[in-house]
């Protein structure tokens, strides 16, 4: 058995036995109210979320200062060096800078792409001693995904004239490939500022997909040149009758690099045939008797729906994905299909298989809710599972599924029932709840090798602000995220709550505003 499985089990007995290099060791301790006896940095690396494969603790702690360099030995990787040189370089005015042979390898931190893929696309080896620190991956991903585990070693502030690195090996890897946030700004509108917050704290936590929810009923988000009215008229409102709004095509490039930048896909997504109101509001002819809704500010779902068969409604589709697909250099476009209730079961089979062969014309794959598992899906169409067993369905026919059950992944979902936002349709989901599933054992029928990952969805009726946004993410993301990246093998509530705890000075710092579930013994 490999060394790093071992260590698992012991710590989710309740005992963190790192394994080391020297004869030094760290023990965490059951709680967070135990007296600790280890360093800080040493400390850190029993802290660590999502929890790596494998960390072996070394001897001694790497200190940065002011003479410490960052440096990466291809351009390539120049994202993963500024993400760390913008946490270093205000305390200690370090820069990241390129070259192929430094000349001093002592008090140096070193990003490498190195050849081969035992480590896959996403993952790193992190080697800390006294000397220098080396971070190596096969891709700039990798190397990305490196650092943010750097920067959990690391103080939540950074105070003084140096700072610690606990010595120690890490080499880890995610489970899954897909590790998703969905923002529904379809019924309360955010602008880009907002969601690039979003992507700046799913990225710390190594999620790599934001699932942007453009379209429903309350309002149309995405500018479609082609189409324009869907902005001047089914931009305009929002649940409550707000203001509403809508990206334009820069802004949503704007929003496609920033995420880039940071490892993040966006996968945007216009929800068909139903969830359509702001379309059908917007025109007419997408009617079946050809007159235009009315806008609407509720919350009911299941009214509303594209007329199926009529030729207008796929040329409208055909120039809603062509532009979006372009704008979009991810693999995946969401096409919805949930909730369907006005449409036929006849016209939604007619949709659905339409609709997929439009996004394979554009170059894309399609991801649908897993209703649309009830019709035949086009190869390479991904399922998202929401609430029921329609995934089993789409495994069937050979499909890879997306996991978000809501009573466990939707972050809408209340704490419990004091708590002032979201919702309860699903249950309440506290941060125990979002933590303690299992993907590989949720539904009969999709095993490990079914699942192409996870996703926190967030749908927004009760949501304004950014606040509110990240008040319902944390701490549930975090479980999230673990889920996603972490192996299966000793996962457990008791354990990840003390590394839960120590996040949150880092969470403070990052003015993250964040749900103190009372189940957690934040430290301060």
């Amino acid at each position: 058995m490999p060394k790093y499985r071992t260590a698992r089990r012991l710590w989710f007995a309740g005992l963190l036995l790192l394994a080391v290099s020297s004869v030094e060791s760290i023990t965490v301790p059951v709680n967070a109210q135990e007296q600790q006896t280890e360093t800080p940095a040493a400390r850190a690396l029993a802290r660590l979320i999502p929890m790596p494969a494998s960390v072996s603790a070394g001897e001694g702690v790497f200190t940065i200062s002011g003479e410490t360099r960052i440096v990466l030995d291809q351009m390539e990787i120049t994202p993963a060096g500024q993400a760390l040189a913008d946490v270093l370089n205000p305390a200690f005015g370090i820069q990241a800078e390129t070259t192929m042979a430094p000349p001093d390898p002592q008090n140096m931190i070193v990003l490498s792409i190195i050849g081969g893929e035992t480590l896959g696309s996403e993952g790193y080896r992190l080697n800390i001693t006294p000397e220098r620190v080396t971070l190596e991956a096969h891709t700039a991903a990798g190397a990305f995904y490196g650092v943010q585990t750097l920067k959990q070693l690391l103080p939540a502030k950074l105070e003084g004239a140096s700072a610690e690195l606990p010595a120690a090996e890490i080499t880890d890897r995610p489970r899954f490939a897909y590790r998703g946030v969905m923002l529904d700004v379809a019924r309360h509108f955010f602008g880009t500022a907002d969601v690039k917050r979003v992507i700046d704290l799913m990225a710390a936590y190594k999620l790599n997909r934001l699932h942007l929810h453009l379209t429903d009923d309350q309002g149309w988000r995405i500018e479609i040149e082609s189409w324009p009215a869907l902005t001047t008229i089914g931009s305009q409102t929002e649940v409550g009758g707000g203001e509403g709004g809508y990206y334009t095509q820069a802004d949503y490039r704007e929003i496609v690099a920033y995420a880039a930048a940071r490892y993040v896909e966006i996968v945007p997504e216009i929800d068909m045939p139903g969830h359509t109101n702001a379309a059908l509001a917007s025109y007419g002819e997408l009617n079946c008797d050809g007159q235009a809704r009315q806008l609407y500010t509720g919350t009911e779902v299941g009214f509303s729906s594209l007329c199926a068969g009529e030729e207008v409604t796929y040329d409208f589709v055909d120039d809603v994905v062509r532009e979006l697909a372009a704008m979009t250099p991810g693999a995946y476009l969401h096409i919805g299909g949930d909730e369907s209730k006005s449409t036929t079961d006849e016209d939604y089979r007619l949709f659905m298989g339409q609709v997929q062969r439009i996004v394979a014309a554009h170059g894309k794959q399609a991801i649908g809710w897993e209703e649309m598992a009830q019709t035949p899906l086009a190869a390479g169409t991904v399922v998202q599972h929401w609430f029921s067993d329609f995934a089993r369905g789409a495994v069937e026919q050979g499909a890879k599924v997306i996991l978000s059950p809501a009573s466990k992944a939707y972050l809408d979902m209340k704490y419990d029932e004091a708590t002032p936002l979201g919702l309860s349709w699903a249950g309440t989901s506290d941060t125990r709840d979002s933590y303690s599933w299992e993907p590989a054992t949720l539904i009969a029928g999709v095993g490990e090798s079914d699942i192409y990952g996870v996703e926190a969805p967030l749908w927004s009726e009760t949501l304004e602000t950014i606040e509110d946004i990240e008040y319902m993410l944390f701490p549930r993301l975090m479980g999230i995220a673990e889920i996603g990246w972490s192996p299966a093998e000793g996962r457990a509530w008791d354990e990840y709550k003390v590394r839960l705890a120590a996040h949150g000075p880092r969470l403070t710092a990052m003015d993250v505003n964040f749900y103190r579930d009372a189940a957690v013994a934040w430290e301060e």
